[in-house]
């Protein structure tokens, strides 16, 4: 298929102008989480033109399904947009084939930006947590020029691009919840962000090429698509996964089934449950209507394309019960939800076969979760550090990987992003100067259970 033709993504003669545009108009637009956990949607009227883009519909005439995945659909190259407003900086895009969470062929989106002092050897892929319901959220929409409240974290989360760049690292920042946005999905976020690696690979535009390594960063959201990539390189794309040097990540989804019970009823993070909920029945096609009682169809029907802005702090006190009828009080007696739990535990997945660190932060109590439920214990208020305790352990038991575990005993979810950011970057580093990565094994504290969950009556 053609191709656009696309002009040196970055002028090495001026790294010096790109590294200040990179820092000061990303920087501008650092967007916390908890700013944005009463904010309202933004009008419709306010998305750009970006946002209706054909560029992220495959409207070929041959089937998606003789592609390869990986193969690379549609190229443009245009500037980076911070909050709508251009930048001196280029990223090229790309349409390729992949697999949703199913199986069934799909097409994603990457972007691609190029280091002002880096080379084809080596990149980052960087997933992000714009953690939304509506695929116009997405990262490549927020650079392509999308103002939208979604699109607004994205934004801001650029500058956590920054210091990539300037380390000279290529970065490759996949829309990890694929064309339909099915948030928290974790295996369809993983084969997107490793076939958005395979595109950025093929696509002579990028510079990168076949032989290029590549570090797996991500937090929170994008920690849930850093993990399943490195879970499933091994099977789903042993190419990519022996160019792989490791994965940093932090605020880690481990057992969804886990964080339903810990979020429930907190101040901040409960009406993240339901947009879970709605992303796996999305994900695996399930119908959840029927086990709606009237206050969860409008909770589930105003949430259907929300972004985690129009959840965090909206829905206080929110619980499973509230929202379901009496037979199905408990979680596990609704079987097509209980068996896409299930899937998306890692601790029944594959064991990566690259080393990883992981960060956790402790002090949930910081942002309004308290955890009283028997084999949960402790979190960021999001996000279980049992679990994440239980999963490095399991990894250290099988052997073969090594594994540095961080927890932050004082620090929430929000909190802990600022201390693994420069962590995660130096840990990467070392990896691509092939330093031997540490380990924390004998040493990371007793987790919880993470075996799949039964049946059982309400």
């Amino acid at each position: 298929m053609p191709r656009s033709t696309a002009p040196r993504l970055v002028p090495r003669r001026t790294p010096g102008r790109l590294v200040a545009a990179v820092v000061t108009a990303l920087a501008v637009t650092a967007v916390p989480m908890t700013a944005t956990a009463t904010a309202s949607a933004a009008p419709r009227e306010a998305v750009s033109a970006a946002a209706k883009d054909p560029f992220y519909a495959y409207d070929g005439s041959k089937p998606l399904s003789e592609y390869a995945p990986g193969d690379v659909l549609k190229t443009r190259t245009l500037k980076y947009h911070v909050l709508g407003v251009p930048t001196p900086v280029r990223a090229t895009q790309l349409l390729f084939r992949t697999v949703d969470a199913q199986g069934r062929p799909s097409a994603g989106v990457t972007s691609v930006v190029r280091s002002p002092n880096g080379d084809s050897g080596k990149a980052v892929s960087y997933q992000s947590f714009y953690d939304s319901l509506d695929p116009e959220h997405g990262p490549s929409r927020a650079i392509a020029g999308d103002v939208s409240l979604g699109g607004a974290i994205a934004n801001g989360e650029s500058l956590l691009l920054a210091p990539l760049l300037l380390a000279g690292y290529n970065v490759v920042i996949p829309d990890t919840e694929g064309q339909t946005a099915n948030f928290a999905a974790g295996p369809e976020y993983g084969t997107t962000t490793l076939d958005s690696i395979r595109a950025a690979s093929k696509a002579p535009e990028t510079g990168l090429n076949s032989a290029t390594r590549f570090g797996l960063a991500g937090y929170s959201g994008g920690a849930i698509a850093t993990h399943w990539a490195a879970v499933l390189a091994p099977g789903y794309a042993p190419d990519v996964n022996r160019r792989l040097v490791g994965y940093a990540e932090g605020g880690l989804l481990v057992n969804p089934s886990h964080n339903l019970k810990y979020i429930s009823g907190s101040s901040i993070w409960a009406g993240v449950a339901p947009m879970a909920v709605i992303g796996a029945a999305r994900a695996y096609d399930i119908d959840f209507t029927p086990y709606l009682n009237d206050y969860g169809l409008k909770v589930f029907k105003k949430l259907e394309k929300a972004s985690i802005a129009n959840a965090l702090g909206q829905y206080p006190g929110l619980t499973w019960k509230k929202m379901v009828k009496p037979q199905y009080e408990n979680p596990n007696s609704v079987g097509p939800f209980l068996e896409a739990v299930n899937k998306l535990n890692l601790g029944s997945a594959a064991t990566p076969q690259i080393p990883g660190y992981i960060a956790q932060g402790n002090g949930g109590v910081l942002e309004g979760t308290l955890s009283n439920h028997p084999g949960i214990g402790r979190g960021d208020g999001v996000m279980v550090s049992g679990d994440v305790r239980a999963l490095a352990r399991q990894y250290c038991a099988k052997g073969g990987t090594a594994i540095k575990y961080q927890q932050f005993e004082l620090l929430s979810h929000v909190g802990a992003a600022v201390p693994w950011a420069p962590t995660a970057l130096g840990w990467l580093n070392d990896r691509f100067a092939g330093k031997k990565a540490p380990s924390d094994c004998g040493r990371i504290p007793a987790g919880n259970s993470l075996d799949p969950e039964v049946p059982t009556g309400s």
